[in-house]
């Protein structure tokens, strides 16, 4: 069987094709065995997996902890707030004395980008980057190919719009690199302001005009205004911003054609998209939401299959 050519997760960026290819093949088997009325199985029965997450999840939290307890591995749960970290310790020594306790795996949410690429080159462990500040988030990526793919059975010459705040978004970033290196075509389309100087320079297009944006792709996904991480005021307000980027269901009955709809979450409702279109059969959120423990089983799979080899 093929191996991942990566000892760690880090980003898509340091995937290559068949890395991820590799990925969503493992993800098929797992996703049929989490529809089975005994959804565990032994896989990583010896295995002992941290989630270190340094900034508030809930999503990527469940579904990571489900996809090891789904492989039967051992958990240790970590939160910032009520740690030593909170004293002054730093990160190493933080994870260090983690591992002191023989874990093989480390799943990391931090806000600083480049954060667990600092941590895989200082500790012996597995590391997967669970979201690194505005940087890379690579899980999410997978799981959205993925789920572009399960709908529209490929992802080469499939046109996808990135839309929304892709300045500050992770997600925007990982998609970008997972979606050209599986041969999507991607744009991204959102407020001037929010889109980054040089965006193009990573062979993708900016469509300032929604509605051009929508006639043109297969696939929308949208990303919610990051209203935390947004220190000064990007648009003049929300009612604007809406008007502007917001998907309605009349939005999409001007269209001559279905698209997919896709929504990392959580979901501002009435802000990026209507209740109607989240809720419509266009929408793939539950399915991206069900996917997503699948491709976080197969990536806990993969990688530690690295670890009884080392």
């Amino acid at each position: 069987m093929s191996k991942l050519s990566v000892d760690h997760l880090l980003g898509i960026k340091y995937l290559t094709p068949r890395d991820i290819e590799l990925i969503i093949e493992t993800a098929d088997n797992f996703k049929e065995i989490i529809n089975r009325p005994i959804k565990k199985v032994p896989t990583l029965r010896d295995i002992t997996i941290a989630n270190l997450f340094f900034e508030n999840s809930t999503r990527t939290k469940l579904s990571f902890e489900l996809a090891e307890k789904r492989l039967s591995a051992d958990v240790v749960n970590f939160s910032a707030a009520s740690s030593s970290v909170k004293k002054g310790e730093s990160l190493v020594d933080t994870v260090n004395n983690i591992l002191a306790m023989k874990v093989d795996m480390v799943v990391m949410r931090h806000p600083y980008p480049g954060s667990s690429i600092y941590l895989s080159k200082r500790v012996k462990s597995r590391i997967i980057n669970a979201g690194d500040g505005a940087h890379e988030h690579p899980t999410q990526a997978l799981l959205d190919s993925y789920s572009i793919r399960e709908k529209l059975g490929d992802l080469a010459g499939k046109k996808v719009v990135i839309v929304g705040d892709i300045m500050h978004s992770r997600v925007a970033l990982s998609n970008i690199f997972c979606l050209q290196k599986m041969g999507a075509i991607v744009k991204v389309c959102g407020p001037n302001t929010l889109i980054p100087k040089h965006i193009e320079s990573l062979g993708v297009q900016v469509e300032p005009n929604f509605d051009k944006a929508l006639q043109w792709c297969d696939v929308a996904n949208m990303l919610r205004i990051q209203l935390e991480r947004l220190d000064i005021n990007y648009f003049p307000s929300l009612r604007e911003y809406t008007m502007q980027y917001g998907l309605t269901l009349e939005r999409l009955k001007r269209l001559n054609k279905e698209i997919v709809v896709m929504h990392p979450g959580p979901i501002n409702r009435g802000v990026e998209i209507s209740s109607e279109v989240a809720d419509s059969q266009t929408s793939i959120i539950l399915n991206q939401v069900e996917n997503g423990v699948a491709i976080r089983m197969a990536i806990l799979y993969l990688l530690a299959e690295k670890i009884s080899r080392a």
